[in-house]
C-alpha cells in the first residue's frame, strides 16, 4: 500500500473490504479498524494492517497491495506478520495476511522457502484480474478491480461504476466514491487535466469536491451572517442602536463566538457588559 495511495484509502474509507476478498471473514468483520504500525529492531513498517476490537482477542489481518514484482516480497510480509504478532501476542490469537496483485504474472518467482504458508489457509493470495466481471462485483471490490482494467475500457467501466454509485448508499458514500474513481482515473490518465477526467466521466460539477468544498463555505458563510444579524438585532432590542464601533467590532467574531455571545447576551444589564465581554475575547 506504500506504493498505491488508492488502497489505503480504499481501506480507511471500509476496513471490511479486505474481508470480501476472503472465503472465509470474521463474523465481527465490520468491527475490524485499519491501522498502519511499524515495528522497531529490525525497523518494519506495516501499512496494512487489519485490527480487531480492543474488547476481543481476535486474529490480526496483515494486507500487502503489490503492483510491481519483488523476489523477496514473501520474506518481508511473513517477517513484519510474524515480528509483529510476536510483540503484541497477548493482544491477538492469531494472524493472517492477504496479499493482493492486479495479476498473477506479479506474484514472486520463488515460494519454495513459503510453500507450507502459501498451501495453508493463513496466506490468502489475490488476483484481481481473476475476481470476475467487474460489473457483477460488488461496488467497492469493482472499485479496486478498476485499477487493472485495460485502458481502452477503463473509462467506459468507470462510467457504469459511477451510475452504480449515484443508486446507492449515503451521499456520503457517493461522493467517497466518486472521488476514488476519479483518483483512479486521473493516474490511469496522466496527461489529462482534472476537469478533462471529469469531462470524460460525465460528472456533473455538483458531484465534483471543488463543488462541494465552495458550497460548504457558502453554507458556513450564510449561517455566519444569519448569526450576527441575530446578536444584532437581538442587542439592539435590549439596548437601542448600536454604535458603527461595535457593529463592526462583532463582524470580525467568528462563528462559534457568536454562538457563544448569543448565550451571553442574556444575562447582559448594559451595553458595558457587552463591551467587558468584548474585551475577554481580546
Amino acid at each position: 500500500m506504500r506504493r498505491d495511495s488508492i488502497f489505503y484509502k480504499l481501506f480507511q474509507q471500509s476496513p471490511a473490504l479486505v474481508f470480501e476478498l476472503l472465503k472465509n471473514p470474521p463474523d465481527n468483520a465490520q468491527a475490524y479498524r485499519f491501522d498502519s504500525v511499524a515495528v522497531k529492531e529490525p525497523k518494519f513498517e506495516i501499512d496494512g494492517v487489519f485490527l480487531p476490537p480492543d474488547t476481543d482477542t481476535g486474529v490480526v489481518y496483515f494486507c500487502e497491495v503489490q503492483f510491481q514484482k519483488d523476489k523477496l516480497l514473501y520474506e518481508r510480509v511473513f517477517a513484519e506478520s510474524s515480528l509483529y504478532f510476536y510483540r503484541n501476542r497477548s493482544r491477538f490469537s492469531d494472524w493472517q495476511a492477504v496479499v493482493i496483485y492486479p495479476t498473477r504474472q506479479l506474484e514472486q518467482d520463488d515460494v519454495y522457502p513459503h510453500r507450507t504458508l502459501l498451501s495453508g489457509t493463513q496466506v490468502h493470495r489475490v488476483y484481481l484480474d481473476e475476481l470476475g466481471e467487474i460489473r457483477e462485483l460488488p461496488l467497492w471490490v469493482a472499485v479496486m478491480v478498476l485499477t487493472t482494467v485495460e485502458a481502452d475500457q477503463a473509462p467506459e467501466e468507470a462510467r457504469y461504476l459511477l451510475s452504480r454509485t449515484r443508486q446507492a448508499g449515503s451521499a456520503s458514500t457517493q461522493h467517497t466514491i466518486i472521488e476514488l474513481i476519479t483518483t483512479i482515473m486521473a493516474y490511469r490518465f496522466e496527461q489529462l487535466s482534472r476537469r478533462e477526467i471529469e469531462a470524460m466521466l460525465d460528472i456533473t460539477p455538483k458531484e465534483t469536491r471543488v463543488y462541494r468544498e465552495l458550497k460548504e463555505e457558502i453554507q458556513e458563510e450564510v449561517r455566519e451572517e444569519a448569526t450576527l444579524n441575530l446578536v444584532i438585532r437581538l442587542l439592539t432590542k435590549r439596548f437601542g442602536n448600536l454604535s458603527e464601533e461595535v457593529r463592526s467590532r462583532l463582524s470580525t467574531l467568528p462563528l462559534l463566538t457568536l454562538e457563544d455571545l448569543g448565550e451571553a447576551l442574556l444575562d447582559f444589564t448594559s451595553l458595558s457588559d457587552l463591551q467587558a465581554w468584548l474585551a475577554e475575547q481580546d
